[in-house]
């Protein structure tokens, strides 16, 4: 490489600079080539004009338009003067106070939004009594609810010939007394037209009507329901509720019609009083 005479694609690579660019300044005048070949039309640039390069870069890092600096180098100082950089200051402080202004916009937009969303996600129903069909058991993790379901509890319902109720309703209930990773003891209660004979697995009797339960929607799997848990339960203490019994997660959609996790709805009811 012949570092006194470049190529447009040398003078790029080693300016930092797109060719598009260095085509650009050509055209405002800018920055013109050293030479062109009236042949192949090939531009060729110095390395003095590497140097002009890095001011237009400078500038306009200070925030000099095009137009201003081409001003800059018509009057060959090269470098704005005190009144000038004067002038850029009070310019930049003038950004800076719309920055703030639209930032402080941007905050109170954000925080409208956040609070819709939060109400869209929470909401504040009575939940009516049933009668339930209650399954107590350890699962591994709540990835094996589907499979308890499918597997034992919902064979277990159908051989004591149980209906279940239009539309469905179905949630559990953790009994541990404390967090356990593995071997999660629940209850999984499912909602059925009426009581049939006890088994081993399956007791039947009456869920009490609930006067009031916050309701929190929880989109996706359900290894992150903790986050949501965190969210519903801070709610509650921020606006004076008392937690009258543990929660219950409702499931809407799930593997059994949703292949896709993060389409998965559960819905947390949280029985309180005020």
């Amino acid at each position: 490489m012949n570092l006194h005479k470049l190529t447009i694609g040398e003078f790029s690579r080693l300016c930092r600079v797109t060719i598009k660019t260095i085509r650009h300044y050509e055209k405002i005048g800018l920055l013109t080539p050293e030479k062109v070949d009236r042949y192949t039309n090939y531009r060729y640039y110095t390395v003095g004009q590497m140097q002009r390069m890095l001011a237009i870069r400078q500038l306009k890092e200070l925030g000099f338009s095009l137009e201003e600096i081409a001003t800059l180098f018509n009057d060959s100082s090269h470098f704005p003067d005190a009144r000038m950089l004067a002038e850029k200051i009070d310019e930049t402080e003038q950004q800076i106070q719309a920055l703030l202004h639209r930032q402080s916009r941007l905050q109170v937009l954000l925080d409208s939004r956040k609070h819709h969303e939060q109400m869209e996600k929470i909401t504040i129903q009575s939940l009516p009594g049933c009668i339930v069909a209650s399954y107590k058991g350890v699962i591994p993790s709540y990835n094996d609810l589907g499979r308890v379901c499918c597997e034992v509890i919902g064979p277990e319902m159908q051989r004591l010939g149980c209906e279940c109720t239009e539309p469905g309703f179905c949630f559990t209930r953790e009994l541990n007394k404390e967090y356990t990773p593995t071997d999660i003891a629940i209850e999984y209660c499912e909602a059925v037209k009426e009581a049939r004979t006890d088994s081993a697995l399956i007791q039947f009797y009456e869920l009490a009507p609930v006067e009031k339960a916050i309701c929190y929607k929880h989109y996706g799997p359900y290894d992150n329901l903790y986050e949501s848990y965190c969210e519903l339960f801070s709610y509650a203490q921020r606006e004076g509720y008392e937690v009258l019994e543990a929660p219950r997660a409702v499931y809407v959609d799930g593997i059994w019609n949703q292949e896709d996790p993060a389409k998965w709805l559960t819905i947390i009811q949280l029985p309180v009083k005020q």
